[in-house]
């Protein structure tokens, strides 16, 4: 017969094989790419193979800081990211504030209904948002007809071309999609939340805002916490899908984030090595935001996530 010791040991080897495939995929797709930054330091120039690239060193990384040209690009390409990242970060607790007042629905399949409803739209892809934003919001879609029908409007209204407001739309376009998604998180931490303190709470006389602002919030606080830690850490990678499908000529100056900018580089331009010099720099830069997070995080909440 197997001892306690042994017994305990093989549990665990069987827990670490549960984890393994996921192991093996995280090593697959986010570390075995890091190969390719080795293109950061090499004039490679498709379809040559990297085998007959010529070794550059930093030139590519100085050219970043050297070209005028290059330099204003990307500085409004740093002010697009810094202000579609600052308005997503700053707008972060609306999932779990949407969380709260869902879990107050009492009418359970209206709740359901809700929370259905909310969820769907992560599941669209940002091809079919765009589908959906031409067909309403396009110079002869629903909303302008409808407008100049009414008579108040003279001529279309062209917001998916403009660019005065493209950072609000956006911001507009990526809560409507994901607002329902990060609120899960939310409703299951909402879940474990004891039961006794509610019911303690209604005999003290308790009104249900005081509930939510004495004991579902605070208990909310340290998974909001993590999530804005994360969040920070990708504070310079917005993805560029969104960006991707609602730029066009008028509006690409200020739609144009750091990734979609990357990914212009490399398939727009050809300028693979520059588009990896600088992807290799944001990763980066998004580590030292991401320990610095949790460092503040350490010496504020005196608890640390890393």
């Amino acid at each position: 017969m197997l001892s306690k010791i042994d017994k305990k040991k093989w549990y665990s080897f069987k827990l670490f094989l549960y984890v393994l495939p996921f192991l093996v995929l995280v090593l697959l797709f986010s570390y075995y790419p890091l190969y390719g930054w080795l293109y950061a330091f090499y004039d490679y120039r498709p379809p040559r193979p990297f085998s007959e690239a010529e070794f550059v060193g930093l030139k590519w990384f100085k050219s970043l800081v050297e070209n005028p040209v290059k330099i204003s690009q990307l500085l409004q390409v740093l002010k697009n990211t810094f202000v579609m990242s600052g308005i997503t970060l700053g707008t972060s607790w609306l999932p779990m504030l949407f969380a709260v007042f869902l879990n107050e629905i009492r009418c359970m399949p209206f709740r359901k209904f809700v929370q259905t409803v909310t969820t769907l739209p992560n599941f669209i892809s940002w091809v079919l948002v765009y589908s959906l934003a031409f067909s309403l919001f396009n110079s002869t879609g629903m909303v302008n007809t409808l407008l100049l029908n009414l008579g108040l409007i003279k001529e279309p209204v062209l917001i998916l071309q403009s660019s005065e407001h493209v950072w609000l739309t956006q911001w507009l376009w990526l809560t409507w999609k994901n607002l329902g998604w990060a609120a899960i998180m939310y409703i299951a931490a909402i879940s474990s939340i004891d039961d006794e303190l509610f019911q303690a709470a209604k005999v003290d006389g308790a009104t249900r805002m005081q509930m939510i602002r004495y004991i579902t919030i605070p208990s909310l606080l340290p998974t909001f916490f993590v999530l804005l830690m994360m969040n920070i850490g990708n504070f310079l990678s917005n993805g560029m899908e969104q960006y991707y499908v609602f730029q066009n000529a008028f509006n690409k100056d200020y739609i144009q984030v750091l990734d979609l900018y990357v990914y212009n580089l490399a398939m727009g331009s050809g300028s693979y090595s520059v588009s990896v010099a600088l992807s290799m720099l944001k990763s980066v830069v998004s580590v030292i935001l991401l320990i610095v997070a949790n460092a503040i995080s350490k010496m504020t909440r005196g608890e640390s996530f890393l």
